[in-house]
């Protein structure tokens, strides 16, 4: 009776593993930054990611997921170099990533060549879902100037701001950032008087501080280190009390908060993620990863994490054959997400979304800094309130577009 007892038993456990080996699995690619300056905004996104699947049983759209995350160093050619491993060695069904806008201009005609479905959990570049719109690319986090239309908006209509400067990093992201504040600030009655680009390796921001002028607030757009010497530096000189600053999303992320001190409070920004975002998916979210990570989440987190869903999302109910990434490409760009943590989230026909963006106050809650929401603009298209055919008929925003109606350069 044992043996026959022990017989059924190794019976039914052999069927069981035959059952899950047969199931069929979903394997995705994560490109990430492990290494380096920047490895702790690539933590941040894998966290958001694994903590999706943590959540869901290790499944997306009830596919059992097989992760490969790889490492890019923050490097174009790394990225590149490692999004081939991901399709030609590791035969992944989607990559997700990579997290720096230049690293996924490397890899956005790669990617459509090998007709391998790409979802981008952070980088903004315009033209990803602009004039070079591919059909393997959805993102699941927005467009740069997408962004910052809104504060500009809000900068104009509601604190009647006239004049303003703009300070940012020397590269791509600064000038788009800069120039979508410029062009909906300008086409509300007010004016850029200039425009101050800092080098990337830049430590001392005085003599770019000193070139402000008189002006109503001041615009500015830093990541990481940098945002956290400018300000320290705006503070010391004694702008911030007479300047009201302005800024982008990266300038005053959540993850730098714990170590900026006193010195962004009362920094005006905008960006379609704050831990504070009062909706029940946010509530949940921020408790499970502090619990998780004892930390909020921040853009980078937030943006892995809504990768995830976003992929959960296109494939539930999914009837096509895993193995067929055309049908994969269909069902994201496909995907409308109803409730998270930052809303409800439309795809538009580039495959970037259309979602809510927040203007946020940096304030001291509790005895923690935080970006409180005092506005929401619901619903942002990357093309603002513009017709798409006439916005994509301009050039790209550059450093030198929008050029300055004040002349200054």
């Amino acid at each position: 009776m044992l043996r026959r007892l022990g017989l059924v038993a190794c019976a039914l456990t052999l069927w069981l593993g035959l059952a899950y080996a047969d199931e069929p699995k979903l394997k995705i690619g994560l490109l990430t930054i492990q290494s380096g300056p920047y490895s702790a905004i690539g933590e941040q996104l894998e966290h958001g990611f694994r903590y999706y699947l943590e959540q869901n049983g290790q499944k997306l759209g009830g596919f059992n997921v097989d992760l490969v995350a790889l490492d890019t160093g923050a490097s174009p050619a790394m990225a590149k170099s490692k999004a081939e491993e991901l399709v030609q060695r590791e035969r992944v069904q989607i990559v997700v990533g990579p997290i720096a806008s230049t690293e996924a201009l490397a890899i956005h005609d790669y990617m459509r060549d090998a007709q391998t479905p790409l979802v981008s959990p952070s980088a903004l570049a315009e033209d990803l879902t602009q004039r070079k719109a591919s059909p393997w690319f959805v993102r699941a986090t927005s467009a740069t100037g997408q962004l910052s239309h809104p504060l500009a908006d809000y900068a104009a209509n509601t604190l009647k701001y006239r004049k303003i400067a703009a300070i940012a990093s020397d590269f791509a992201y600064g000038y788009e950032i800069v120039g979508g504040f410029q062009r909906v600030f300008e086409d509300n009655g007010g004016v850029i008087t200039k425009k101050i680009w800092v080098p990337l390796n830049a430590t001392d921001y005085s003599s770019y501080i000193s070139q402000i002028g008189d002006v109503d607030a001041v615009y500015a757009s830093f990541s990481g280190p940098a945002a956290q010497n400018f300000l320290r530096q705006y503070v010391e000189f004694g702008y911030k009390d007479r300047v009201p600053l302005l800024a982008s999303h990266s300038t005053v992320d959540e993850s730098l908060l714990p170590e900026m001190g006193d010195d962004p409070i009362g920094v005006i920004s905008s960006g379609h993620y704050s831990p504070t975002i009062d909706n029940p998916e946010n509530k949940e979210f921020v408790r499970g990863y502090r619990e998780r990570y004892k930390v909020a989440p921040g853009f980078y987190s937030a943006g892995g994490y809504m990768a995830a869903m976003l992929i959960d999302t296109a494939l539930t109910g999914f009837k096509g054959d895993l193995a067929d990434k055309a049908q994969l490409m269909q069902a994201l760009r496909a995907a409308n997400i109803a409730r998270s943590p930052r809303g409800a989230i439309t795809l538009d026909e580039f495959g970037n979304p259309v979602c809510d963006v927040e203007v946020r106050k940096v304030e001291r809650k509790d005895g923690v800094l935080q970006n409180t929401i005092i506005k929401t603009y619901p619903q942002v298209s990357q093309f603002w309130t513009y017709p798409p055919k006439k916005f994509l008929a301009d050039p790209v925003y550059s450093r030198d577009f929008p050029p300055l109606r004040s002349g200054d350069k």
